[in-house]
């Protein structure tokens, strides 16, 4: 299988690509993406036999459908990531709550959090993609909290490789910071900017999309590529974890004969609940895909009114930070699936230009088949975590948004994506819990309410040196990451 740029003129001839090649090099045609024509299906038989398979060789099965350049051996060399988690043969924790109510808790990586899921495999296969081209490149980042750790960690002195992350000073929890500007690697450099995560992004394709600044790495030999969702590779590993959703649901006989249930997303960049469509669309019985949102419900917008509109509007800072975006990547990739090339670069040339576009009416009848979306205040999620934790349930501020959108007469499975460990402070005080002390005190006086335990990776941020103190100018941006290289 190849993948194809989502923006196109009229009548104009796109080149497909390799998956290697879309990983390498993530930026397509007319500043846009890579994405799959089609998408292999997997029949009702296929899936009762996928349900009895574990976490691992369910993943490779299903990666092994799509036929890629890249060899069976590779996929499950990188697969073998999982090793590192927290239950090496289980890397996805998938339990019951309630009647009908389900949690896949993807956030039992190295970093906390569900971006190891891609991540981990991901950088396995694209450094030894390096290597054995005999080249080395620069792998870049944007971060809201999440993708900085575990891309970070995922290529720390991994050989051909240097990685820099970007993350929005002030826009992300303590922990998150910490995870990044105390981690270690001389192949990694951290830069904290001035802005939010939408000015992070908006440097990081700049830069990927800029000849002059490719052509000041290949003075010192390096290529350019990217880690966050902008990259097809991570949306790969994303399949997975809700088809294991599905094949969870089939194995437990809780589904009936063609019955269907729903996912619901907490989204930011929109590539969790990509991947949700994508295995949807593969034969999983998801029934909707719920998109939940925070204060910046961009993406409520646009599924209930077909609008996706940036005038006047200004990134609002929640107690879930990762989801603090107004610029949703991926929705791209939804655009061109169900409307072509040539739709999609019109809708985002327009947003480029005007900072607004606005589907016809069918094509919004087109998105509402598949999703439905709402969003959640910070009062709401506050309260949701407390009625949870006073049942002994721990549910970071991400998740926590979900939970507005479960319909208990159906089967629902919430998409968990972080440990709450990572948003100590947002705990505390929806619990009504008043600590003296720092963060460290708050996280071991939040383990007590929920009978839970800190990570000692976690607990040992707070002692560990500070590697990548920098803030920085966004016009800076560029310069400071050619010194670097340079150096």
């Amino acid at each position: 299988m190849r993948l194809t740029p989502t923006r196109a003129d009229k009548n104009e001839k796109v080149k497909n690509v390799n998956l290697s090649t879309a990983l390498l090099n993530p930026s397509s045609i007319h500043g846009g993406l890579y994405a799959p024509t089609k998408l292999p299906k997997i029949s009702a038989k296929a899936w009762r036999d996928l349900s009895a398979l574990s976490y691992e060789k369910l993943a490779l099965a299903i990666i092994s459908l799509f036929k890629f350049d890249i060899d069976e051996a590779s996929f499950k060399k990188a697969l073998r990531r999982y090793k590192n988690f927290d239950r090496p043969n289980i890397p996805v924790e998938f339990k019951r709550l309630g009647k009908n109510l389900y949690i896949n808790e993807l956030y039992h990586g190295p970093t906390r959090a569900f971006k190891d899921m891609a991540l981990q495999p991901f950088g396995e296969i694209l450094s030894k993609l390096a290597q054995k081209r005999g080249e080395n490149y620069l792998i870049m980042c944007a971060t809201s909290g999440d993708t900085g750790p575990a891309t970070l960690q995922t290529f720390a002195n991994a050989k051909n490789i240097k990685a820099i992350c970007l993350y929005p000073t002030g826009g992300t929890s303590e922990v998150q910071r910490l995870q990044m500007v105390c981690m270690p690697g001389e192949n990694l450099k951290v830069f904290g900017i001035k802005g939010n995560f939408d000015d992070a992004q908006r440097a990081l394709k700049t830069l990927l999309a800029s000849q002059n600044f490719k052509s000041e790495l290949a003075k010192n030999r390096l290529l350019l590529s990217a880690a966050n969702s902008v990259n097809f590779g991570r949306i790969l590993f994303q399949i997975v974890y809700h088809a294991y959703a599905y094949a969870r649901l089939l194995k437990l006989g809780k589904l009936g004969k063609n019955e269907s249930f729903d996912i619901i997303v907490p989204s930011g960049n929109f590539g969790n609940a990509l991947g949700t469509y994508y295995a949807k669309k593969m034969g999983a019985k998801i029934g909707k895909i719920k998109i939940s949102s925070n204060a910046n419900n961009i993406l409520t917008e646009l599924f209930t009114t077909g609008i996706y509109d940036l005038r006047n509007k200004t990134l609002v800072k929640t107690i879930s930070p990762a989801m603090d975006i107004l610029l949703s990547s991926n929705v791209e990739r939804l655009l061109f699936d169900k409307f072509g090339a040539v739709r999609t670069k019109e809708l985002m040339d327009e947003l480029d230009k005007n900072k607004f576009y606005k589907l016809k009416a069918h094509e919004l009848a087109a998105l509402k088949e598949d999703f439905e979306a709402n969003f959640c205040t910070d009062e709401e999620c506050e309260g949701y975590i407390n009625s949870w934790a006073k049942k002994g349930v721990a549910i970071d501020p991400h998740t926590a948004t979900c939970l507005k959108m479960v319909d208990s007469s159906r089967i629902n499975v919430i998409t968990s994506t972080a440990h709450w460990v990572k948003f100590t402070p947002s705990m505390l005080k929806a619990c009504d819990v008043k600590v003296k002390g720092g963060e460290k005190e708050g996280l071991k006086k939040m383990a007590e309410i929920l009978n839970d335990t800190v990570p000692k990776a976690i607990d040992a941020l707070f002692d560990a040196p500070i590697l990548h103190p920098e803030v920085i100018a966004q016009s800076q941006i560029e310069n400071k990451i050619l010194e670097w290289i340079k150096k």
